[in-house]
């Protein structure tokens, strides 16, 4: 497997070699920051292209098929059409919480995005905590969004955000329990420590049978409600709210929102892929040398994307399968049952580590 640490040795020492260490740091943040909205930008309009196309397969369409081949430029003229639109300013809301709601949510998102272990040695963020800054940074998202609804003046928008702010503080726990468990597997809350250790020893989702496969379906389904997709999409139900915490938001600053919410998913599924699924970490069984040095070719992030959109395959099924809930039943399915099963799985998987059950 190659270690793209080489690759980043060597743009510092050929920086600091003609330059200041102070100035080759400034180089490479800015060199990083341009490859993080770059990958962003690139992602967000994959993941929208995406939708569309498994929406329309599920519901017996074809989708986008006008504009370009096979509906491909669509995205891109989606795209110069928002930032073309005019950003409306209404009088009775506060201009400022207004217009920095969005910019709180896309950057809480970025940073997160900044966390996937991309390769071996490929990733931007990593602490020997990183699971836990993850769970940090991603719930500052829910902050734009409270002052999304609260600053607009609007009730629909306020209901939204109320709404979405009930729900994402819940499923959080869901989750945090799930992340908590593949920890207590693993030993380790460093996310490429997470990926080494099952370059070596086989995938967790396997590694941890029983217990890993129900905190894999339980973060699948918390994810969805996380990302508030459906059919946990009751923030933004349209039948009643209108477009929810986001009505009164129109051009980019809606654009913002929009670009979050598919990158929201991507990262759900890219850590999904990390912490279950191996992330860069190829296919291992143990005793066959000859299969594991045949998968170790294949580029880790080739692997990884393989993963990633394997899960993302997974919560468009959920979403376009499931009708709404409501607002009640979706509170009760995480307080009555999802958080008692995910503490549950955790307290199982302490008994099998403990134990030496895992394999």
């Amino acid at each position: 497997m190659f270690d793209f640490e080489i690759v980043t040795s060597w743009l510092h020492e050929a920086l600091t070699s003609v330059m200041s260490e102070g100035l080759a740091v400034l180089i490479e943040c800015v060199l990083v920051g341009l490859g993080i909205i770059t990958l962003y930008a690139i992602f967000a309009m994959i993941m929208i292209y995406l939708e569309r196309k498994v929406c329309a397969f599920f519901q017996c369409r074809l989708g986008p098929d006008r504009v370009g081949k096979w509906g491909l430029l669509q995205v891109i003229c989606d795209v110069l059409k928002m930032m073309t639109k005019e950003v409306v300013n209404f009088r009775q809301t506060d201009r400022l919480l207004h217009h920095a709601a969005p910019f709180l949510v896309v950057t809480a998102s970025m940073v997160t995005f900044a966390c996937l272990p991309w390769n071996k040695g490929a990733q931007i963020i990593d602490f020997n905590v990183g699971v836990f800054f993850f769970l940090a940074v991603s719930s500052i998202g829910v902050v734009g969004i409270l002052l999304a609804g609260w600053s607009a003046n609007n009730k629909y928008s306020l209901i939204g955000a109320m709404r979405a702010g009930a729900q994402i503080i819940s499923y959080e726990l869901s989750i945090g329990m799930v992340m908590l468990t593949m920890i207590c597997l693993t030993g380790t809350m460093s996310f490429s420590e997470i990926c080494d250790q099952q370059a070596t020893l086989g995938w967790n989702i396997f590694r941890g049978h029983i217990p890993a496969l129900l905190a894999f379906v339980i973060y699948l389904i918390a994810g969805n409600a996380e990302c508030n997709r459906g059919p946990f999409d009751m923030p933004e139900a349209e039948s009643e709210l209108t477009a929810g915490y986001h009505t009164e938001y129109s051009g980019m600053d809606f654009g913002y929102y929009y670009l979050a919410e598919y990158m929201n998913l991507f990262i759900c599924a890219g850590i999904a892929s990390t912490i279950f699924l191996g992330g860069w970490a190829p296919l291992v069984i143990p005793g066959l040398d000859g299969f594991n040095a045949a998968m170790a070719v294949v580029p880790g992030c080739v692997w990884f994307l393989a993963k990633v959109f394997f899960v993302l395959m997974l919560l468009l099924w959920e979403r376009w399968t499931f009708p709404r809930l409501r607002i009640d039943q979706l509170l009760k399915l995480e307080w009555k049952y999802m958080l008692p099963m995910s503490m549950t799985v955790l307290v199982i998987m302490a008994l099998c580590v403990s134990f030496g059950l895992t394999f």
